[in-house]
């Protein structure tokens, strides 16, 4: 199954440098919240609103495989929010388990990746 992280791109290049990626949500990392944040791809254009409206800088889209995380040692867990669950990611991210790298923006409200 597939789950998603969208990330700064300076974020990103900072963890592609460094081996693995930390941040959990913009500015703030997995040792101060606990777990990475991710989406099902059908909560991606929610959570893009609501969280990245008013970001300028350059997004990526981290795609992920839930499997392939887990056989790599990156729990990832259904936690409840609300009404819903969203995957959390509780262990900090090799990049090297990403699958794809995406480009990524909001246009008009809309993620474009």
């Amino acid at each position: 199954m597939r789950i998603y992280h969208l990330a700064l791109r300076p974020d990103w290049d900072d963890a592609v440098a460094a081996g693995e990626y930390r941040v959990s949500t913009i500015g703030q990392t997995i040792d101060e919240v606990g777990f990475i944040h991710a989406s099902r791809e059908d909560q991606l254009p929610a959570t893009a609103r609501r969280f990245y409206s008013d970001v300028d800088v350059p997004l990526v889209l981290l795609v992920l495989d839930r499997e392939r995380l887990e056989a790599g040692g990156v729990p990832v867990v259904d936690d409840p929010v609300g009404d819903d669950t969203f995957p959390h990611l509780y262990a900090a991210l090799p990049v090297a388990l990403v699958d794809e790298v995406r480009p990524a923006a909001l246009v008009d409200g809309v993620l474009r990746s």
